[in-house]
Protein backbone atom coordinates (compact mmCIF):
# COMPACT_ATOMS: atom_id res chain seq x y z
CA UNK A 1 0.00 0.00 0.00
CA UNK A 2 2.68 2.52 0.88
CA UNK A 3 4.52 1.57 -2.39
CA UNK A 4 1.29 2.48 -4.33
CA UNK A 5 1.10 5.77 -2.34
CA UNK A 6 4.58 6.64 -3.05
CA UNK A 7 4.04 5.74 -6.72
CA UNK A 8 0.89 8.31 -7.08
CA UNK A 9 2.60 10.80 -4.85
CA UNK A 10 5.76 10.37 -7.18
CA UNK A 11 3.84 10.37 -10.68
CA UNK A 12 1.52 13.80 -9.83
CA UNK A 13 5.14 16.10 -8.44
CA UNK A 14 6.28 14.54 -11.60
CA UNK A 15 3.03 15.57 -13.35
CA UNK A 16 3.14 19.31 -11.72
CA UNK A 17 6.63 19.73 -12.65
CA UNK A 18 6.66 18.58 -16.34
CA UNK A 19 3.11 20.82 -16.96
CA UNK A 20 5.60 23.83 -14.74
CA UNK A 21 8.32 23.33 -16.97
CA UNK A 22 6.41 23.43 -20.56
CA UNK A 23 4.47 26.40 -19.51
CA UNK A 24 7.85 28.07 -18.89
CA UNK A 25 9.00 27.15 -22.17
CA UNK A 26 5.75 27.98 -23.77
CA UNK A 27 5.72 31.53 -22.34
CA UNK A 28 9.67 32.19 -23.46
CA UNK A 29 8.67 31.11 -26.95
CA UNK A 30 5.81 33.71 -26.62
CA UNK A 31 7.74 36.58 -25.51
CA UNK A 32 10.61 35.80 -27.79
CA UNK A 33 7.86 36.40 -30.74
CA UNK A 34 6.57 38.75 -30.00
CA UNK A 35 9.93 40.87 -29.56
CA UNK A 36 10.62 39.56 -32.93
CA UNK A 37 7.17 41.11 -34.53
CA UNK A 38 7.56 43.79 -32.78
CA UNK A 39 11.03 44.16 -34.03
CA UNK A 40 9.80 43.97 -37.42
CA UNK A 41 7.25 46.06 -37.61
CA UNK A 42 9.73 48.95 -36.94
CA UNK A 43 11.54 48.45 -39.88
CA UNK A 44 9.76 49.42 -43.24
CA UNK A 45 9.40 46.58 -45.82
CA UNK A 46 11.15 46.29 -48.66
CA UNK A 47 8.17 47.69 -50.85
CA UNK A 48 6.78 49.67 -48.52
CA UNK A 49 3.59 51.97 -49.11
CA UNK A 50 5.98 54.89 -49.41
CA UNK A 51 8.59 53.03 -51.83
CA UNK A 52 5.57 51.65 -53.72
CA UNK A 53 3.78 54.85 -54.60
CA UNK A 54 6.91 56.16 -55.67
CA UNK A 55 7.60 53.33 -57.59
CA UNK A 56 3.88 53.28 -59.57
CA UNK A 57 4.81 56.98 -60.39
CA UNK A 58 7.71 56.20 -61.88
CA UNK A 59 6.12 53.31 -63.54
CA UNK A 60 3.48 55.71 -65.10
CA UNK A 61 5.82 58.03 -66.34
CA UNK A 62 7.87 55.98 -68.11
CA UNK A 63 4.99 54.31 -69.74
CA UNK A 64 3.83 57.66 -70.68
CA UNK A 65 7.16 58.82 -72.31
CA UNK A 66 7.12 55.48 -74.62
CA UNK A 67 3.97 55.42 -75.95
CA UNK A 68 3.59 58.94 -75.76
CA UNK A 69 3.17 58.91 -79.63
CA UNK A 70 0.78 56.49 -79.60
CA UNK A 71 -1.21 58.29 -77.12
CA UNK A 72 -1.20 61.16 -79.77
CA UNK A 73 -1.93 59.32 -82.60
CA UNK A 74 -5.16 58.03 -80.43
CA UNK A 75 -5.98 61.00 -79.19
CA UNK A 76 -6.11 62.79 -82.88
CA UNK A 77 -8.39 59.91 -84.07
CA UNK A 78 -10.60 60.50 -81.59
CA UNK A 79 -10.75 57.09 -80.07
Amino acid sequence: MERLLGAALGTALTGILVFEQRKRIYESISDHQSQLASQSQMKEPIFGKKSHSEFALLWNKAVDQVFVSVIESFSSRRW
